[in-house]
């Protein structure tokens, strides 16, 4: 049974396959965030009263390098996509739709760069 309408099949419209695609997505990297949540708080309780040298050293060490490069793009790739939801769902005026999901994009991408390259320059410079 078809429930597509003869001037939706003319026009070529419908499901254009990527809700699905958005929802598994966001739900991966939510299931990641959980351990890495999880490690990054403990690693934070853990060094409370370090000095600068340490954090460097600590950031430095190749597995706190991977675990926080994973944590920042885990947080915020799945921050762009459940602002992208939120929006899509409650901004009803196209073209403010468009350019607030464009915005955020751009905004939440200009953060974690910035957060990248902070890392990466620590790893780097120590």
């Amino acid at each position: 049974m078809k429930f597509r309408t003869p001037i939706s099949k003319a026009r070529g419209l419908g499901s254009a396959k990527e809700g699905s695609h958005h929802w598994w997505t966001q739900r991966v990297t939510a299931i990641a965030l959980i351990p890495l949540t999880l490690w990054f708080g403990i690693a934070i309780v853990m060094i409370p009263g370090a000095e600068y040298k340490q954090i460097v050293g600590w950031i430095s060490s190749p597995w706190n390098t991977v675990m926080l490069i994973s944590t920042i793009v885990a947080v915020f790739y799945h921050a762009i996509l459940g602002i992208q939801v939120v929006i899509e769902d409650y901004v009803h005026v196209e073209w403010m739709k468009l350019s607030a999901i464009l915005a955020t994009k751009l905004i939440l991408i200009f953060y974690a760069l910035a957060a990248l390259y902070a890392t990466l320059r620590i790893i780097m410079v120590g």
